[in-house]
């Protein structure tokens, strides 16, 4: 046996040598996640913190690109890879979705909860990745948010690098506020020699769950030089020793961009200092107050990531020493530090010094930094203002002076909460030379004056100051000085210069070469402004010039100082035109901006002038003073087809409501604001389109409008009132789909003593769908009764009288007994109407009425619908009656049995023949214990009721079916519509019904905007038992559609199947479907959603008792409580009351000419006109009650 298995040992062996041998050698580990794609497929930078050639990771996939968490207690506070929490409903925590697609199906990763305790720090980590160039940074989104009102702390979340000759140093470190959103930043890596990690950190002591995330990372030129095969460097570049061409400004600069130190080697005559060793030959003694020190990371600490640059830039390292200037732990006493060269020869324009730095400018501590030339006098040569982030940035200066000076470097620190100012990497080129002349230096130039105003109130489009100074340097080129308040805040090889022409007065911001080393656009910005109003427009001209085809890009950006930096307000690309002088035109609206906020012009040329020239000129900041509202002729009420009138976006949203052309409520093409949540560039919860501040009402006032709330996983539209304390109160709101057909909603806004505001709120609960909103209209008075009422927000104008006062409650509020979910939301936080029944409130016999607003009559029979829950034992007796404004009541349905915990449906006849009349739910108690009787959903349809058996063509509605909003049942909705109405999804070519492109249908198509596989349930009213009912429908689904539909029978909480439709293909085809049961039970029709094509449903019917071979298999059973006679004495009395009131009429008239009249008695009953009533809601109840006419 021995010989036996060594031989197979040796086979194996040898088939392990040789599948090693057959891999690509692409694949060996030196050529592994070094940022270059080695391989035909890139396999080589597979999970490699990224993946793929865009170097990105999404976190879509299982294996989450490698990152892995590493908390030191895990179970405590760690890193996991999530979804959203929830499912239709906003969750109370985390993200509402992932940032890369923008759904509920997306994936990122955050942190887990975390009670209340001590610190505790999660960290994720990378796989190793190969050195990185000077230009390497990560792109990244995150999300910060303190759901829990338990504060962030002051390191919700950083960065850093960890390499094998390093400690853990600190790369970045985002602002520390809370913003429900994803929030887009760069980490600036750069140059790492050695294989290394990158760790994303959470330190907090309490949070909830994913409030802390990040999401779809993507590197971006963190590649050395790559050799180019068999070709030489092109001219003005350097060859690297291992490869690669490097441009000749990259020569002794400080920085190791060849990847080989070769770019830094032949630096024969520079002074280079890297202050490793001391300050060389640089000065820190000051007569300022404030010094600046040699440090590094690790003694300013490696405790806290907030405090120092994190790392040197010679060495990118914590250990590294830089010169560092920051507020003393004392107390700020002066607010400037200078240093200072030594002494250097005099220079000329042909061989001037040259001198190079990095720069660290970051946190809200850092002024600015400024280049002086102390000669014979001092000069400024160069500055940077404010914060240019944590990053370090190449700055070079040069320096032309025909005497000796001195280089000084001053900064300037605010006292504010964290950051500071470093320097590193100074070099000097051969031409700066030492000199041994004595001299004095000169003294300094007094420093500027105190500004007028104070720092929140400079640029604030408010003139503050006598002469309107305050004003004068904020960007807007009207003023004499305007054009200076553009800062140029580029990092990289382009920056923005201003040219001005003192004799023509000629003035414009340009794109030019600059000495930064990152691949960055170029970018400009104003200093803070704001807040502004919302007619606030940003003007300016542009010009894209050149000799080339495609001249570059140039886009305008807005940075927030709450929400960071916000997407791209406006963007061109390409050329205005090849002459010169051509210049655009841009009206570009700013709105609302309740914080403080930066513009910021971009921009990236495909050459530098001048052959490609992108210039910006005459800058205006029009009317965008915050208490300026531009008038509006009508006010609130608007048709958006000029305009928003007196409404304006919420830029403070997560985005905005668009115009759009073709689908209106008003004449059908014209325009409506829509949001559309299928869109795969929305992120974020809220889109919200808000009033002009309104002055107080002594009245009350009802605002109006049109809505759509159309597709399988719309969200919601609410609309609030706003007080001018900050207030929000909700006064309406819908979810969930409503049909491809425009809808009226009335919202009555009750007198106001303060100013309020209204508005408007698209909330993306749901990610497939479209809202909009058309035909608004504010005007004094009460709103007319409204056809529809959830009683989410508002009670409609319903009231209530009695022994005991109907409550407007939800599940959460309800203290004694109650629903535990409304019907509409089906959620604790839904709303209904509420009477407690219990012997102790509602004694038995004793009575509550629900009183709804009087209606206008109407010719025609209309149909009721409502959903009521009875609970306990002895509950009482629910009685709806149809009251007219004259004559007596009528009943037109009741009952008095509890029914379980479930919502049910009633409906009924209501014939007025043009009487005005209102409803009244009467409760009348029965002396049970905790009872109540509660309503919900209250909708009145221009058509009379379906009778329970009759067949359902959809094209009147859904008729007695309803979409279940129990996110435990299923996530989307079945949607009403028309092939005619219908442009965005699949659908069937014709309705059944119909068979025209008018018909209406049910239809679930399939989309990416939600996970495959989710279902949407439909459901019929509650069924009486039986041994045998036929429920017969048409469906649709074509050979392209992957969607399942299934039948079931749903009763005591079971689902039983009754059919599967898996493949079907083709026309519309009838199927037949025998149901026996029990127990009272509800059909349910489930579609179950693909990856692509539709599902759909038409002429929906089922016939009581009768089994679809047409035999009657029950007997009658059940009669609901209530017939046909209640509907015929409701027309009987109004019949009456309107030949009274002609009677009445006629003998006035006669009167008045002073004929004799004749005494007339009440005339004899008359036949009833219109359709009576029909009640569809199954009783358990065998016995018939009596319906007493009661006639006038």
């Amino acid at each position: 046996m021995l010989p036996w298995r060594s031989s197979a040992l040796a086979l194996l062996l040898a088939l392990h040598f040789v599948a090693g041998s057959c891999a690509p050698i692409c694949q060996t580990p030196e050529k592994s996640c070094d940022f270059v794609c080695d391989c035909e497929d890139c396999v080589d930078e597979q999970d490699c913190g990224h993946s793929g050639r865009g170097f990105t990771c999404d976190f879509e996939a299982a294996g989450m690109c490698g990152w892995t968490d590493q908390s030191l207690n895990a179970a405590v506070y760690g890193w996991q890879r999530r979804q959203r929490e929830g499912n239709n409903a906003l969750p109370d925590s985390g993200p509402t979705s992932d940032y890369s697609t923008g759904t509920a199906a997306g994936w990122f990763v955050g942190v887990s909860a975390l009670a209340s305790g001590s610190l505790s720090t999660a960290v994720l980590i990378s796989p190793e990745m190969k050195q990185s160039s000077p230009t390497c940074r990560l792109r990244l989104r995150y999300f910060l948010w303190d759901s829990g009102h338990v504060g962030l702390g002051s390191t919700p979340l950083w960065a850093s690098i960890l390499r094998h000759d390093s400690q853990d140093t600190v790369v970045w470190r985002p602002e520390a506020t809370s913003v429900r959103g994803w929030r887009e930043d760069t980490v600036f890596l750069g140059r790492i020699p050695t294989g290394f990690r990158i760790r994303l950190h959470s330190r907090r002591s309490a949070g909830q769950r994913g409030d802390v995330a990040v999401d779809q990372l993507e590197f971006l030129d963190c590649a050395l030089p790559l050799p180019l095969e068999g070709k030489e460097c092109p001219p003005g570049m350097t060859q690297c020793g291992r490869g690669g061409c490097v441009e000749q400004r990259q020569l002794c600069d400080g920085s190791d961009d060849c990847g080989d130190g070769t770019d830094e080697k032949s630096c024969d005559g520079y002074q280079m200092c890297d202050f490793e060793q001391d300050l060389c030959n640089w000065d820190l003694r000051s007569f300022s107050k404030l010094k600046w020190g040699r440090t590094n990371q690790v003694n300013i600490s490696d405790m806290d990531p907030l405090k120092g640059p994190g790392r040197d830039h010679s060495h990118n390292s914590a250990t590294g020493h830089f010169l560092y200037v920051t507020v003393p732990d004392g107390g700020l006493t002066s607010d400037w530090a200078v240093f200072q060269s030594p002494r250097l020869e005099p220079t000329n324009e042909a061989r001037p010094c040259k001198m190079v730095m990095y720069t660290h400018q970051f946190g809200p501590r850092s002024g600015g930094l400024s280049v002086l030339v102390a000669g014979s006098e001092i000069s400024p040569v160069w500055q940077r203002g404010g914060a240019l982030g944590d990053v370090w940035v190449k700055a070079e200066v040069d320096i032309v002076t025909d005497s000796i000076f001195q280089i000084l470097i001053v900064a300037a620190v605010r006292n504010l909460a964290y950051g500071g100012i470093a320097v590193d990497s100074i070099a000097l080129s051969p031409e700066c030379r030492l000199s041994f002349g004595n001299g004095t230096l000169p003294s300094f130039p007094k420093p500027p004056k105190h500004p007028c105003a104070e720092p929140e109130k400079m640029c604030d489009f408010h003139p503050d100051c006598a002469g309107g100074e305050d004003e004068d340097k904020c960007g807007d080129f009207s003023s004499s000085q305007g054009s200076s308040g553009w800062t140029d805040a580029s990092i990289g090889s382009q920056g923005w210069m201003l040219h001005r022409n003192e004799t023509t007065k000629e003035e414009y911001l340009y794109v030019s070469e600059a000495p930064g080393q990152q691949l960055t656009e170029a970018q400009t910005r104003t200093p803070p402004l704001g807040p502004s109003g919302p007619a606030c427009n940003l003007s300016f001209d542009f010009a894209l010039t050149g000799n080339l085809d495609h001249i570059g890009h140039l886009s305008v950006r807005l940075i927030d100082s709450l929400l960071g930096i916000r997407p791209k307000l406006w963007e061109f690309s390409g050329t205005t035109e090849t002459g010169e002088g051509v210049w655009l035109h841009v009206e570009l609206p700013i709105g609302v901006r309740r914080d403080r906020f930066q513009l910021a012009f971009e921009s990236r040329a495909m050459k530098l002038p001048p052959d490609a020239n992108i210039r910006v000129q005459n800058v205006r900041f029009v009317s965008c003073n915050d208490n300026y509202f531009p008038a509006s002729p009508t006010g609130l009420s608007c048709n958006f087809e000029d305009g928003l009138c007196g409404w304006y976006q919420d830029h403070s949203g997560d985005f905005d409501w668009a115009v759009m052309d073709g689908m209106d409520h008003t004449i059908g093409i014209g325009r409506s604001l829509v949001v559309d949540m299928w869109s795969p560039s929305l992120r974020g919860a809220f889109g919200r389109l808000v009033s002009y501040t309104q002055l107080p009402v002594a009245s009350d006032h009802c605002l109006s409008f049109f809505y759509k709330l159309h597709g399988p996983n719309t969200g919601t539209l609410n609309v609030k009132l706003l007080s001018g304390d900050g207030y929000e109160a909700l006064i309406w709101t819908r979810s969930a789909a409503q049909g491809n057909v425009w809808h009226e909603a009335h919202c009555p806004v009750p007198h106001q003593l303060t100013n309020f505001q209204l508005l408007f709120e698209a909330v993306r609960s749901g990610f497939d769908g479209r809202v909009a909103i058309d035909d608004v209209a504010f005007v004094e008075g009460p709103c007319a009764a409204p056809r529809v009422c959830s009683f989410e927000g508002q009670r409609c104008g319903y009231s209530s009288s009695g022994q005991v006062h109907w409550l407007h409650r939800s599940g959460r509020t309800a203290t004694l007994t109650g629903p535990r979910t409304d019907h509409t939301l089906e959620t604790e936080l839904g709303f209904y109407m509420l009477v407690n029944t219990g012997q102790g409130l509602l004694p038995s016999g004793g009575t509550s009425v629900l009183n709804s607003p009087v209606r206008q009559g109407n010719a025609k029979t209309e149909c009721v619908h409502f959903w009521y829950h009875m609970g306990g034992a002895n509950p009482g007796s629910l009685t709806l009656y149809m009251k007219p404004v004259k004559g007596q009541r009528v009943k037109i349905f009741s009952d008095s049995l509890n029914q379980g915990d479930v919502w049910r449906h009633g409906n009924a006849n209501i014939s007025s023949a043009l009487v005005d009349w209102q409803l009244e739910f009467e409760v009348v108690g029965a002396g049970g214990k905790d009872t109540h009787v509660a309503v919900d959903d209250i909708f009145l349809s221009a058509h009379p009721c379906e009778d329970r058996a009759s067949k359902c063509t959809l094209e009147r509605g859904m008729c007695s079916w309803s979409n279940t909003q129990n996110v435990n049942a299923d996530k989307l909705d079945w949607e009403l519509t028309s092939r005619e109405a219908e442009s965005h999804y699949p659908t069937p070519p014709e309705d059944h019904s119909l068979g025209t492109e008018k018909g209406h249908f049910l239809y679930l198509p399939s989309s990416n905007r939600t996970a495959a596989y989710e279902n949407a349930q439909l459901l019929s009213p509650h069924l009486p038992p039986t041994k045998g009912t036929c429920l017969k429908f048409w469906a649709y689904k074509p050979h392209s559609s992957d969607s399942q539909l299934r039948v079931w029978r749903l009763s005591q909480g079971r689902l039983h199947q009754l059919l599967v439709v898996i493949e079907l293909g083709g026309p519309w085809k009838r199927f037949d479907v025998n149901v026996t049961s029990a127990e009272e039970y509800q059909i349910v029709f489930e579609g179950i959603k693909g990856t692509s094509g539709v599902v759909a449903l038409d002429d929906i019917e089922y016939t009581d008792g009768v089994n679809c071979g047409n035999k009657v298999t029950d007997g009658l059973t059940t009669s609901p409580k209530g017939d046909m006679n209640g509907g015929v004495a409701a027309a009987v009395i109004v019949v009456l009351l309107l030949i009274g009131t002609l009677i009445a009429l006629l003998v006035y008239y006669l009167r008045t000419r002073q004929v004799a009249n004749a005494p007339t008695g009440p005339p004899p009953p008359g036949p009833s006109v219109g359709g009576g009533f029909s009640n569809v809601i199954y009783e358990p109840d065998l016995t018939v009650s009596d319906v007493r006419e009661r006639v006038v």
